[in-house]
């Protein structure tokens, strides 16, 4: 095996890895977007039926798991903290789509 073709078997590999953590923020992101906008739906509605500790509490646990999940993607470096955001952003629109939907 000469020089460049290991160098190139080594470029590829990371590219497949690099690109398996894009898509495992993404989706990563998604899940986590997906639960915080459904619970911001339920959140609001027990703020409208005067449940106000327990409509705090949903709220603060929402906030937890979004901060959690940004700040771990953080770590992993800013590629997979801006694929874990397409992620979040993309269960907004879902999650928006389906209420408009249904009103």
């Amino acid at each position: 095996m000469n020089i460049a073709s290991s160098l190139t078997h080594a470029a590829g590999a990371a590219f497949s890895q690099s690109g398996l953590l894009l898509l495992a923020a993404c989706l990563a992101g998604l899940a986590t977007g997906l639960v915080h906008f459904a619970a911001l739906r339920w959140n609001a509605g027990l703020y409208v039926k005067g449940g106000a500790a327990r409509a705090a509490t949903i709220q603060i646990a929402r906030f937890a798991l979004l901060v959690t999940v940004l700040v771990v993607l953080a770590k992993l470096g800013a590629g997979p903290l801006l694929a874990g955001a397409l992620g979040i952003f993309s269960a907004r629109h879902i999650v928006l789509r389906r209420e408009r939907a249904a009103s």
